[in-house]
């Protein structure tokens, strides 16, 4: 295992740290009987390696409790000296171990590190002390190899931790900025109380007043008695079907003002809020301000880096975005324009079919994952999330697409494992054909099994052969085909 630069600084701090062995209050009494067979017994058992060092700093004897490290051929280093078993920049840490081994009470632990034959340096923490009388010293090391791989998997995890972070801040960020800029009035009202808890400057402007000011107020409020019956029976049913049909309503001092409010129902963790938008009737309201707002907002769709489209109610494209002509390879948005947008997904015939119907059954659909075609036939993991748009002249469906494959993968084996449920297996139909797979499955499952037989005979041909069921030349035909080293060998 290969160690980063930044994980070798806190394993050093942590080998380094100031930690010496404390002595034994009575060690004659507690540890006098010890002989030589049991001393040596305790030292194999405490440490992942021990040495014995003589008086002109020669290795001449060792032994080792932990395997992986009995398997680098480090016993050959037996009769060299002990500085020279380590990497050049870690010799002074030798001289040092082996000065302060004659000091009683500084025995300090210290990480060198020793070459390996696979090329990635071996980590070990030494504490090293004097043996009486003879010159000979004893360190004790403890290989760190596997705090340094914990150690790794804490660094990927807060790594992605931080991605995950700053996308949602991101994602806050650009929604809440579509909101602010918005030309439609919306307010979000919670549920159980009824209080107006978010409002954008559009819906101030609308209800003659600022937006903080309407921030806290019970909606609806202001209205006359017709409109805030008819607003008042529309959340009502928009609290128990989720969706409502559209009000006209009137302000109560501006009784010629006449807007047009609809309302749908949000679930945010156990707490449910309206989305309530308003939109005035009447042509000479905020005439100078929906322009610049809309011009806006557009800018700001048109550069998120999520694919945004919106399609006419059957999924032909309407407009897309940048971000979208980019997932797809498409050389403009000309070229994807009146095309369905089947075209791209990943089940033909499948996936438009099922967000657009529930989409005409729940008004929106989330995360829903699949996989995206560019006109060059890469494949993109995608997540869709839509909404129908159904009110009004022009209806339509607005659909999210985020390309999903930079994600870090938790588990870095997971792409050799097979599926482990029939779920995970129907997923990839639509995807491949049956043909190939049937026949990637057959080969994974092969491969598999020529493995587990390999490592279960510690590599033995013959024997993995004989375990298969195969002919040892059958054997080396398939391990020329899955990329394995097949050159005959002889089998111990």
């Amino acid at each position: 295992m290969s160690v980063t630069r930044g994980q070798g600084e806190v394993l050093e701090k942590e080998a380094e740290g100031g930690l010496s062995l404390k002595p034994f209050e009575t060690p004659k009494q507690s540890l006098g009987g010890l002989d030589a067979s049991t001393a040596a017994s305790l030292i194999e058992a405490a440490a992942d390696v021990a040495l014995v060092i003589d008086k002109d700093g020669v290795i001449c004897d060792l032994a080792f409790g932990n395997d992986d490290l009995a398997q680098e051929g480090y016993r050959k280093w037996i009769g060299q000296p002990w500085a020279d078993t380590v990497t050049s920049e870690c010799r002074s840490k030798i001289q040092a171990l082996l000065e302060d081994a004659g000091v009683r009470g500084n025995n300090k632990w210290r990480q060198v590190n020793h070459p390996s034959a696979n090329g990635a340096d071996v980590p070990i923490s030494y504490a090293a002390v004097r043996m009486g009388s003879t010159g000979r010293t004893l360190a004790f090391g403890r290989d760190l190899r596997a705090i340094g791989a914990i150690q790794q998997r804490l660094v990927d995890a807060q790594q992605s931790m931080e991605r995950d972070y700053w996308q949602l801040r991101h994602l806050e960020t650009r929604y809440r900025l579509l909101f602010q800029m918005s030309s439609e009035a919306v307010l979000i009202v919670d549920v159980p109380t009824g209080k107006v808890i978010e409002a954008n400057p559009a819906a101030g402007r609308l209800l003659g007043d600022t937006s903080k000011r309407i921030v806290g107020r019970s909606f609806p409020e202001g209205f006359d008695a017709e409109s805030t019956s008819a607003i008042e029976a529309m959340l009502v049913s928009a609290r128990v079907v989720g969706r409502a049909e559209d009000v006209h309503a009137r302000l109560a001092d501006q009784g010629k003002q006449e807007f047009l409010v609809s309302a749908s129902l949000v679930r945010q963790d156990n707490s449910s809020l309206y989305l309530v938008r308003m939109t005035p009737l009447a042509a000479e309201v905020n005439q100078a301000v929906v322009p610049v707002a809309k011009s806006m907002l557009l800018k700001v769709v048109e550069r998120v880096p999520d694919g945004m489209v919106v399609t006419d109610p059957d999924g032909r494209i309407l407009v897309a975005n940048r971000a979208f002509i980019d997932l797809a390879h498409v050389a403009s948005e000309d070229q994807a324009r009146g095309e369905s947008l089947d075209r791209w997904l990943g089940r033909p015939g499948v996936d438009l079919n099922v967000l657009i119907s529930n989409l005409r059954q729940h008004g929106s659909v989330r995360l829903y994952a699949t996989t995206l075609r560019s006109e060059h036939g890469s494949i993109a993991e995608v997540e869709i999330s839509a909404v129908s748009v159904l009110q009004g002249d022009n209806p339509c469906l607005g659909f999210t697409i985020r390309h999903v494959g930079q994600r870090l993968n938790a588990d870095p084996n997971a792409g050799k494992r097979l599926p482990r449920s029939v779920e995970q297996l129907t997923e990839l139909v639509g995807r491949v054909s049956l043909k190939d797979l049937v026949r990637e499955s057959t080969d994974l499952i092969e491969r598999l099994c020529i493995e587990a037989a390999l490592e279960l005979t510690h590599d033995n041909r013959a024997s993995a052969a004989e375990m298969l069921g195969l002919s040892r030349q059958g054997l080396y035909l398939k391990l020329r085909r899955y990329g394995f080293d097949a050159a005959p060998e002889s089998d111990n």
